[in-house]
């Protein structure tokens, strides 16, 4: 394969593009930075055929421009490969509107192959004996220029994925499971974006989703949502993941406290003192407000009624999973792989008599039926 092409223009896009679809394949992938970036998008496209690996710049490349990628992830006649497409193809869809049919997954593939490790560089040195270089791996692909080094990791990521891909796809072969992955395959194609939208309904509860949030009392959970907010504002003003400005321990951890003066913010475990001292007088401001706020302005979590309990369920699942661990280990699988729990859940909630009962329920893929079907319905009997 020839030296990695950077593209930063449309027609040298359109000329790469054109060419690789006469290929039949490609390997992609994506660098983001939401590790460094309030606002993450896609920073570089990776897109290696079997001759060629280009390096394409959508930051120096208009987003009409690069309608070119939008139809090659389209084309049904090429086969695209990714290794865990999953957050791709939905950043593709979020920051494009592009979607991807035709695929192959290795990541995938390798579980189903019963691969113990499955990251892209475990399995390219064990199918290929190439070893990657991993010292890029949280670098900020926001940053212009790229430095050789960074280049040259990116290109790697697809340079190898049809080497890859076939290697495993011979494995699966020989298991008999290239089916398996197939259908799972097919599934990809439906995957869009479902993440926040900036400005969004659901972005003024996005603090409900920090962990251990709804376990606060209501003063504290306003508390906690005024300093959200303020976190929120200083990340986007500044640009930056909005854990560099604070972290999530630390604002849980002043929502608690509720401190009143700097002397109070030097006792609290999980505030450092670096951020005390920088972001005192915001974070003393922030938690006033919450302590003037009426009891009837508090915010409070909303607990969702639970279903009413079916008493044999528990018996049932723990049954389907004992069945489905057997089988998993007897054909080298992790369990979750072979079947997880939601899953498992939605067999034994439905309680299927037959194998017909048990195609109806959407959460179940047809191969996993063939291999654990009578195992599920004896469970649930």
């Amino acid at each position: 394969m020839s030296a990695p092409l950077y593209i930063d223009t449309a027609p040298e896009l359109a000329a790469f593009v054109a060419a690789a679809r006469r290929e039949g394949r490609v390997g992609v992938d994506t660098e983001a930075a939401s590790f460094h970036r309030y606002r993450d998008r896609i920073y570089l496209l990776q897109i290696s055929s079997p001759t060629q690996t280009a390096l394409i710049d959508p930051v120096a490349i208009a987003a009409p421009d690069l309608a070119p990628v939008g139809a090659l992830l389209a084309d049904p006649q090429l086969e695209k490969t990714f290794h865990d497409a999953d957050y791709d193809l939905r950043v593709l869809d979020r920051d494009y509107g592009f979607r991807a049919v035709h695929l192959f997954d290795t990541r995938i593939a390798a579980q189903l192959a019963g691969e113990p490790a499955i990251g892209l560089a475990a399995l390219l040195e064990k199918y290929l004996g190439v070893k990657l270089q991993k010292e890029h791996q949280k670098a900020d692909w926001s940053i212009r220029p790229l430095t050789p080094p960074m280049l040259a990791y990116a290109a790697a990521d697809t340079r190898f994925l049809l080497a890859l891909r076939d290697a495993v796809e011979q494995r699966l072969n020989a298991l008999g499971r290239l089916p398996w992955a197939v259908e799972e395959f097919k599934e990809l194609e439906s995957l869009r974006w479902t993440g926040p939208v900036s400005g969004g309904a659901g972005e003024d509860e996005a603090y409900l989703r920090l962990k251990g949030a709804k376990g606060l009392s209501p003063r504290s959970l306003a508390a906690l949502r005024l300093l959200h907010r303020w976190r929120d504002t200083v990340a986007e003003q500044d640009d930056k993941a909005p854990f560099r400005i604070i972290g999530n321990d630390a604002l849980l951890a002043v929502s608690r406290a509720l401190p009143s003066t700097r002397a109070d913010l030097t006792q609290i475990k999980d505030l450092p003192g670096s951020l005390a001292r920088r972001h005192g007088d915001a974070l003393l401001d922030a938690v006033l407000r919450a302590k003037a706020l009426r009891e009837s302005e508090l915010p409070r979590v909303e607990r969702r009624p639970r279903m009413p309990k079916d008493p044999g369920f528990d018996l049932r699942l723990e049954r389907a999973k004992a069945l489905r661990n057997r089988i998993a280990a007897e054909l080298g699988l992790d369990p979750g792989v072979l079947s997880g729990r939601t899953t498992l859940e939605a067999v034994v909630r439905a309680r299927p008599v037959n194998r017909a009962a048990l195609e109806r329920i959407g959460e179940i893929r047809r191969w996993q039926i063939d291999v654990l079907g009578d195992a599920l319905l004896e469970a649930v009997r």
